[in-house]
């Protein structure tokens, strides 16, 4: 890593050093807890938890539902350090601070991720509750001028020009349909799927939901994928996996307001058609219904993952 980093990572690493026990400050698995999900960290053992206030390079998350703290502990006896909350473009952060932390978790000595998100089924097949196993993504910021790995790299180590066709670890993946078995899930409470990247913070509009499901993705969400690049980057195995706590809104047809004015001059009786809406609050009722299925899944694939992986 060059000396002349405008990112602060001595600075950081020194902090941690001074606020964690000796035994949790080489986590070898590090996870991202998404909207409502920061409940995971109920499984740690010897849990320290430490404000992102209290570390050079970090911001504040301020989406409810996140919690804006790094938490260390075991996890099934294994070292493990998990983001209580994450950064999203769409608050503001540049995407060096947004990927910081996984930069961070790979300099402590992380070598697998796993990263929890909050999602929108684009899918019929796929309804809310479902537990979505990411075997690719759709990026459109990516494609647009948002790439988060834009600008010079933090390090020599790594590529210019990182390819993405692995991105989501088979050998990962793999462990959690295991764990499912293992857990006596039933076969619908996981599927897999592709997730799309957008920017946020507005929930798409039916067009874009359509677009959006004809161009392959299976559910949409606003964050994630940069954190998945980063990790890429700096060389970690990655699993993603997404709950869906909504269905994109995309209706078969429009409302014809024509229509139903010609109706009403023509004296019929008009009956108005339900607003469909998604909301924040329903994403995170979902997410707290379905936290201790995601912390068991969780749990049980970081003790299923084999040392040298």
């Amino acid at each position: 890593m060059p000396t002349d980093s405008p990112l602060p990572f001595v600075q950081t690493l020194e902090a941690l050093d001074a606020l964690l026990p000796s035994k949790l400050r080489n986590p070898s698995v590090g996870i991202v807890c998404g909207s409502g999900l920061s409940g995971l960290v109920e499984s740690f053992k010897e849990v320290e938890i430490i404000p992102y206030d209290k570390l050079p390079g970090f911001a504040k998350s301020t989406v409810p539902g996140h919690k804006s703290a790094l938490a260390f502990g075991l996890l099934g006896g294994v070292p493990a350090v998990a983001m209580l909350g994450r950064f999203h473009a769409y608050e503001g952060h540049p995407f060096p601070t947004i990927v910081y932390p996984i930069r961070v978790m790979a300099r402590l000595g992380v070598k697998n991720i796993i990263i929890t998100n909050a999602s929108g089924s684009l899918n019929p097949s796929i309804p809310v509750g479902t537990i979505l196993v990411v075997h690719d993504h759709l990026a459109l910021p990516n494609l647009t001028g948002m790439n988060p790995l834009l600008g010079p790299l933090i390090s020599p180590n790594h590529p210019r020009f990182l390819p993405l066709s692995d991105a989501y670890s088979p050998a990962l993946r793999r462990l959690v349909f295991l764990a499912s078995h293992q857990l006596a899930l039933p076969r619908d409470a996981l599927a897999e799927g592709t997730y799309a990247w957008v920017s946020g913070p507005t929930y798409e509009t039916p067009a874009e939901g359509r677009f959006l499901r004809k161009a392959g993705a299976d559910v949409v969400g606003m964050s994630t994928v940069p954190e998945v690049l980063a990790a890429r980057q700096e060389g970690l195995n990655v699993m993603v996996m997404s709950l869906v706590t909504n269905f994109v809104v995309i209706p078969d047809t429009y409302r014809s307001i024509r229509d139903e004015v010609e109706a009403e001059l023509a004296g019929k009786a008009i009956e108005l058609p339900q607003v469909e809406v998604v909301s924040h609050e329903e994403v995170l009722a979902v997410g707290r219904e379905k936290a201790d299925v995601m912390k068991k899944l969780v749990e049980r694939v970081v003790e299923l993952i084999p040392f040298e992986l």
